[in-house]
């Protein structure tokens, strides 16, 4: 409805009641107007009932949806089921050209606006989470593991005796496959031990970087978030040394935006030296289903060049999700959600540092990790070693989710690399270990549960202990024992005291 529609619609109902009507759209228009002036995500939350006025203005500028439109092309956002065209909001044509994703699509008029406008709006919230210096980002419709793939392809060009890649080992495999779809070589670097911290040895980075020779090393890949006990990397100091070296640096920030922390290392690892790049996780960070990310830097030029690399047009999808999401949220509601998180961290570690005690065992000191946690799992390890890989599937079948067990000894092939105590990103660290992560939109219902089921399965795996052993069971426990024989172990005999 335009202004003239409105005229016209007070010659059929009363003209008081039109302007009322008028009037509630403008405050309607108002926000989407802000929202093109100055595209930053706004102070506060839309309606739903905003967004999607706006989703649909957006969807009539594509061809598409064009009144009377013949298409004669290939790709002419043809859709079989109204139901797939609803989940869209009929946005059909993707984002950007077949040779950038930046670019704009002359009969997509709609999703182009949508894509730039969803870029700037990203770009708004990494500076106010912490990195205040960045200065171009795009969401590519790819998770961390392929968009990483792309900024090393994108190197490329730029270093082509580079061949190979530093990276200070991280168990993860995504991050490291994705030096070997590029067709790079990653040189593994093993952290140190810092108390119970897994920290960044620089000296053998700088001797790696010293033993290969400055020009044929593309890169070096650094991670931030990670699982406890290792911590993110020393970003100033590798930031620093890929300048003195005229190297590039990637930094691999998957769940990283919801960590002040996280981001104040790549604002300051920017400030005092090179970070070329860093690639954080759609899903992880704004709570939206996965399948994209952020690829986000301090120099404009080179940020463009890697989303040109980008080969063909790209899925909408991810960057309607976070459009949509943040303004859902508005900032507000992000930075709220970004202090919610810090206390169920502080919540979450005073519970598994309690939990730890009351089992005999700790919570790991990892204060430079600021979003997981890692509780010992020594005295389970010496009941039984098989005892701590069955917390975790017993935890997993109890309705736990994104726990981790990680055992001594474990080894692991990955893409060729024999990786030697995995999943505990060392060789050989001292303590079998259970990951829990405070990531942002956990609740403390969330947490309370978590324990109260941990601290079943404890109790359980201690009696199955005790009995196999045939150490007296404590008449306190009698009644959880009974009932583990009732499940089924009816081979276990109770000790006579």
């Amino acid at each position: 409805m335009n202004s003239e529609n409105f005229s016209i619609s007070e010659k059929i109902v009363s003209p008081s009641y039109i302007r009322q009507g008028s009037q509630a759209r403008r405050s309607h228009e108002q926000l989407i107007r802000l929202l093109l002036e100055q595209g930053k995500c706004p102070e506060e939350g839309w309606s739903e009932s905003t967004i999607e006025l706006f989703l649909n203005e957006l969807a009539v500028m594509d061809s598409n949806n064009f009144l009377g439109n013949c298409g004669v092309g290939e790709r002419e956002g043809r859709v079989a089921s109204s139901l797939v065209a609803r989940r869209h909001y009929r946005l059909i044509h993707g984002i950007g050209r077949s040779g950038d994703i930046a670019a704009i699509q002359p009969k997509a008029t709609g999703s182009s606006l949508l894509n730039k406008l969803t870029n700037s709006v990203v770009l708004d919230i990494l500076k106010l989470s912490g990195v205040r210096s960045v200065t171009s980002c795009f969401v590519v419709p790819m998770a961390t593991g392929m968009s990483l793939t792309l900024c090393f392809l994108t190197l490329r060009h730029k270093r082509p005796k580079g061949r190979y890649i530093i990276w200070p080992r991280i168990d993860q495999k995504s991050c490291f496959k994705a030096m070997i779809t590029a067709g790079f070589e990653p040189v593994v670097v093993e952290n140190i031990l810092e108390g119970d911290e897994l920290r960044t040895d620089m000296e053998a980075v700088e001797r790696k970087v010293q033993e290969l020779g400055a020009e044929n090393i593309l890169c070096i890949h650094s991670t931030t978030s990670c699982f406890a006990p290792r911590v993110p990397d020393r970003l100033e100091e590798l930031a620093t040394m890929s300048a003195k070296y005229d190297i590039p640096h990637v930094v691999n920030n998957a769940y990283g935006v919801q960590s002040s922390k996280c981001m104040h290392l790549i604002q300051q690892g920017a400030r005092v030296g090179r970070i070329d790049a860093f690639v954080q996780s759609l899903d992880k960070n704004f709570m939206v289903p996965v399948g994209g990310a952020i690829i986000a830097g301090f120099n404009e030029s080179f940020i463009q060049e890697i989303s040109r690399m980008y080969p063909g047009r790209a899925s909408a999808s991810p960057s309607l999700d976070v459009l949509i999401t943040l303004l859902t949220l508005g900032a507000s509601g992000y930075r709220k959600l970004l202090a919610e998180q810090k206390e169920m961290y502080t919540y979450l570690a005073q519970e598994l540092k309690r939990l730890a005690a009351a089992h005999g065992e700790r919570l790991l000191h990892t204060p430079h990790n600021p979003i997981s946690l890692a509780m010992s799992l020594d005295d389970l390890q010496t009941q039984s070693g098989k005892s701590v890989t069955q917390l975790g599937s017993m935890l997993f079948t109890r309705q736990v989710s994104g726990a981790r067990v990680v055992a001594l000894g474990n080894k692991q092939m990955v893409s060729g690399h024999m990786f030697s105590g995995f999943m505990s990103h060392s060789e050989a660290y001292p303590h079998p270990y259970l990951n829990a992560a405070s990531a942002v939109g956990i609740t403390r219902d969330d947490v309370t549960l978590c324990i109260k089921r941990l601290d079943k399965c404890l109790k359980s795996l201690r009696k199955e202990s005790s009995a196999r052993s045939g150490s007296p069971i404590p008449l306190t426990d009698f009644p959880l024992y009974v009932g583990t024989l009732l499940k089924g172990h009816a081979s276990i005999q109770p000790q006579e005291h």
